[in-house]
């Protein structure tokens, strides 16, 4: 007789567990083959999203979803947790050795709260923080106005050059002498060049300042090397799991040893409760993948692919913010074309291709009616695709920029994007 609490050939994931959803609630059903069918049958370029492994997606909807689990491996405050440890911990030494950091906490439910994690763990109400800003390709929660840190502390923003659309370190620096940040913050939601984390972390260290730098679009890039990391210059690294690291949606923090104590004392119990479990179990897998030889290969096409179809966009005349791509995004200014991203965008959703409206830097128009749109490569990369599809995607858009009234153009191309589509299965799908 097998001894209990050992693996059996018990599923983890329900076999039924499609056929249990629709018979107990077929909107919701509806609503997901639905939405299976358009993850593969459109280019999805937006670049915060991808495609999970089938392996994650097991993980993610697995039985873990039961259980409560507040505290840390080995100190919790409820029993029942063997199982629970051996995932977290598997997650928190597979992102230490893949980015060699001292400390990880892999319990934050997204980027923002662990964003927000941060600052309760190392700042006070009223400090002053330096952070990109936001129209210039900063994040919402590196203390934009309408946000609680932007309420919480005193936030000074740099920007980009207004002649390059490039991070100036000597204005970086002089902002930093003058109002002396109590931390400075490093990291994008919408910027297609090269962050210099070294080069932030010389100014930081000359006026005294802590050093946060969020990854949470780039994290894949750093893993597979396709990026500078930001983990030996940074006091802490906060990034989402998902994006170009290929795993659910949550977020992790990596810092240095002196604080751990207080990054995990403001994860639990200073914002959350129990973490999601399942979500971790996902991580996991997720950080195992990107440990493997075949991630590089794929987070170099990723980055590939984007400088390819920036040249091809070009090509056609569009105008994109600093002329090119360093990583998995691209930011086009569509002001050239006579037009805007919110109709564009809409456009192009209609040909089967798949972007978001976005503020450029300096931009004349409101943000929910931004002058550009952003695009980025890391889903189709998931899917194989490569420079000869880059190229053709460059086309289509041109096409639909061109003719943004042509609906029946619009749809004929969205047929031809099904086609393309069905020649690269998407992954987990």
């Amino acid at each position: 007789m097998q001894p209990p609490m050992q693996p059996t050939t018990a599923n983890f994931v329900p076999a039924d567990a499609e056929a249990a959803l629709r018979a107990t609630d077929p909107e919701i059903a509806d609503a997901l083959a639905r939405e299976v069918v358009r993850q593969r049958n459109v280019m999805r370029l937006i670049p915060s999203e991808n495609y999970v492994s089938s392996a994650v997606l097991a993980a993610t909807a697995s039985c873990l979803t039961n259980k409560y689990s507040e505290g840390y491996a080995g100190k919790r405050y409820y029993q029942g947790q063997e199982n629970v440890d051996v995932v977290e911990t598997l997650a928190i030494n597979r992102a230490r050795a893949l980015f060699g950091a001292e400390h990880v906490n892999v319990q934050p439910y997204s980027g923002s709260p662990a964003n927000l994690a941060v600052y309760y763990a190392l700042l006070e109400p009223g400090d002053t923080l330096l952070s990109l800003s936001l129209p210039h390709g900063g994040h919402l929660t590196h203390g934009w106005n309408v946000t609680i840190s932007g309420k919480l502390f005193n936030v000074v923003q740099y920007g980009v050059r207004p002649d390059t659309h490039r991070i100036d370190l000597n204005e970086v620096r002089e902002l930093a002498l003058k109002h002396r940040p109590k931390m400075i913050i490093c990291g994008a939601s919408a910027y297609p060049r090269i962050i210099d984390f070294e080069g932030f972390a010389d100014i930081a260290r000359e006026v005294g300042a802590l050093l946060l730098a969020d990854m949470a679009h780039i994290s894949g890039l750093v893993a597979g090397g396709a990026h500078p990391s930001p983990v030996p210059h940074a006091d802490v690294v906060s990034t989402t799991t998902h994006k170009t690291l290929r795993g659910p949606r949550g977020g992790m923090l990596l810092c240095k040893a002196q604080y751990a104590k207080a990054i995990d004392r403001a994860v639990f119990p200073g914002l959350q409760g129990g973490p999601h479990n399942h979500t971790t179990a996902g991580i996991a897998v997720s950080l195992k993948e990107a440990a493997a030889p075949s991630f590089k290969t794929y987070v170099h096409a990723v980055v590939d692919n984007a400088r390819v179809l920036a040249d091809c966009l070009l090509g056609h005349g569009f105008e994109l913010t600093s002329g090119g791509t360093d990583n998995h995004l691209i930011l086009i200014d569509l002001t050239n074309k006579g037009t805007s991203g919110k109709p564009v965008a809409a456009a192009l959703e209609r040909a089967g291709i798949v972007c978001n409206a976005n503020s450029v830097p300096f931009d004349k128009r409101k943000p929910f009616d931004p002058s550009g749109i952003r695009i980025g490569t890391p889903a189709v990369t998931s899917r194989g695709m490569g420079p000869a599809e880059m190229k053709l995607l460059a086309d289509f858009m041109a096409e639909v920029v061109n003719n943004l009234s042509d609906e029946a153009r619009q749809a004929r191309i969205a047929a031809d994007i099904i086609a393309l589509c069905q020649g690269f299965p998407a992954p987990g799908l």
